[in-house]
């Protein structure tokens, strides 16, 4: 196992004191829902687990969605961003899933006190996608009151939704179950598909592969009109929409994708950048 890096040590010792020290009842997504806004479910914490206090800073910001990249290592599901990143105390058990467990516990049903919409936990497989996702399985087994469930061809609403994304191999073993905690993120390539969103409830792809707009200057008319698209196509079919590898440097550029994005009602904005997003999102309601 490589060694922990300073800033891996640092955030880890961070994330054990946040758990230790601010309960989930006395957090701002805790409180009395007249006394604090909305969740902002369009808003994607991406890799998420590199902020200080992985899923409470994203919660803190009110986001509606946050992404976890995992490992197997033995029977194991390390979260980091590369193998070098990896430390046996940082399990998606231990940073996603049991405080996603006490969360829903203290708020009674639900992430955010009386908000019954599920949170999004992106997990994006890392190692072979096959055999982490069949151990992942396992693992959410665990928890199955907290996850939405496919149950012999019925879809029943939980306080989470785990959509899983990376190493395409885990679409095989996951599209076979009959009964699953889980499902699948898609790409534009499975627009239009038979593929229903009770498989498939969001697709994702590469907004650098697709568009050739970065924020600066006019967006092309083609390509506003090809954004609109992809997105009605896939709420015709009761699918997201999300893209990554969008600017994310604060300034005008990422303030003008973001307004197509909003325009196009695009689902989820990608960003490592909580506060700005919730800023952009507040100020655009």
């Amino acid at each position: 196992m490589a060694l922990i890096t300073r800033r891996r040590a640092l955030t880890a010792l961070g994330a054990a004191a946040a758990a230790t020290l601010a309960p989930p009842a006395a957090s701002a997504w805790a409180d009395s829902t007249e006394h604090r806004p909305r969740p902002l479910w369009r808003a994607h914490a991406h890799n998420d687990y590199e902020h200080p206090r992985p899923l409470l800073d994203a919660l803190d910001h009110r986001f509606g969605s946050v992404e976890a990249d995992i490992f197997l290592v033995g029977d194991q599901l390390l979260v980091g961003h590369t193998v070098d990143d990896l430390d046996p105390t940082r399990t998606l058990e231990s940073l996603y899933l049991d405080p996603l467990a006490r969360i829903v516990k203290a708020n009674r049903g639900s992430v955010y006190r009386g908000r019954h919409h599920p949170l999004q936990l992106l997990v994006d497989i890392k190692t072979e996608g096959s055999s982490t996702y069949l151990e992942l399985d396992r693992h959410l087994r665990r928890y199955r009151h907290l996850f939405t469930t496919y149950v012999h061809g019925k879809t029943v609403p939980g306080p989470v939704i785990a959509v899983i994304s990376g190493d395409r191999a885990a679409r095989i073993p996951l599209e076979a179950q009959r009964v699953r905690r889980a499902f699948y993120d898609g790409r534009l390539a499975d627009l239009g598909t038979a593929a229903p969103a009770s498989l498939i409830p969001l697709i994702s792809d590469n907004w650098t592969l697709n568009f050739t707009w970065l924020g600066e200057g006019a967006f092309p008319d083609a390509e506003r009109q090809k954004l609109r698209s992809i997105v009605q196509q896939a709420h015709a079919r009761g699918q997201k929409v999300r893209f990554w590898a969008t600017p994310d440097l604060a300034g005008p550029a990422r303030d003008a994708l973001w307004t197509e994005l909003l325009a196009a009602d695009v689902d989820h904005f990608n960003t490592d950048d909580l506060a700005g997003l919730e800023a952009f999102l507040d100020a655009h309601r």
